[in-house]
């Protein structure tokens, strides 16, 4: 992905989970996956689809009478995208406020801890 900004809702998020899920689905693939769980009318996952294809974020092939779509961009793109919005926007931009925040927050266990700190001393490892 081309560094772009991705901001996405619940719902538009849970689309583009199916997608990267399954690599590639129909609208009734998704609706099933995403908009019958959440009582949605076909045509909303519809439009859902078509809007993140003008974005960018997806492409659809015709494929005999139906579309078949695919994401283009990658969770990881849209996950750093997202955290680095929420970063800016609630923490000024400090990423170690949001760290620190994780960690008195949320109940982290020994192991989650671990990890992290695992994670931070390969990190500072790096040139």
């Amino acid at each position: 992905m081309a560094r772009k900004d991705v901001s996405l809702s619940d719902l538009q998020l849970a689309v583009m989970r199916a997608l990267w899920q399954a690599d590639k689905a129909t609208t009734a693939e998704v609706h099933e996956r995403v908009g019958k769980p959440r009582q949605l009318a076909y045509t909303t996952v519809a439009t859902m689809l078509t809007r993140l294809e003008k974005r960018g974020l997806v492409k659809s092939l015709k494929d005999q009478n139906e579309r078949v779509f695919r994401a283009i961009v990658t969770e990881s793109d849209v996950t750093r995208s997202m955290v680095s919005s929420l970063v800016d926007t609630l923490f000024r931009g400090d990423p170690s406020a949001l760290v620190s925040h994780l960690v008195k927050e949320k109940d982290l266990d020994k192991d989650d801890l671990d990890a992290v700190r695992k994670l931070m001393a390969k990190e500072a490892k790096k040139p």
